[in-house]
């Protein structure tokens, strides 16, 4: 479990807010460099930081990293997308960045919902 203390329904939130603006188009100060999926959004811990002194399982997205990908180099790109089990790292060698994006989004929605539905069903417990 993450040591990360943001509620994770809102970092979903920003997440899918910061896709939707177009938020992993290609920087200004850098365009001839590729963006990725999580780790250039403020959602990750290690945000702009190339030293990346947070280990990864102290972020909110290692709670949904299967078990056997934690130890990955970028464990959330391990995250299951959809029910073929696509993830951000299948992904990116087979589809645009848009299709990509699209797919991520789609996650988020589904992930946003299941949570409140999850949190309104304690409520009401």
């Amino acid at each position: 479990m993450s040591s990360d203390s943001r509620d994770i329904l809102e970092v979903l939130k920003f997440e899918l807010n910061f896709l939707e603006q177009g938020g992993y188009g290609r920087s200004v100060r850098t365009p001839w460099k590729p963006t990725s999926i999580f780790q250039d959004s403020l959602s990750c811990v290690n945000f702009n930081d190339p030293a990346r002194p947070h280990a990864c399982d102290e972020c909110l997205l290692s709670d949904l990293v299967p078990s056997e990908h934690a130890n990955e180099n970028v464990p959330c790109h391990h995250i299951p997308l959809n029910g073929e089990g696509e993830t951000v790292d299948t992904m990116e060698r087979q589809y645009t960045q848009p299709e990509l994006e699209e797919a991520v989004k789609g996650w988020l929605r589904a992930t946003i919902q299941r949570i409140e539905q999850e949190r309104a069903e304690k409520k009401r417990a």
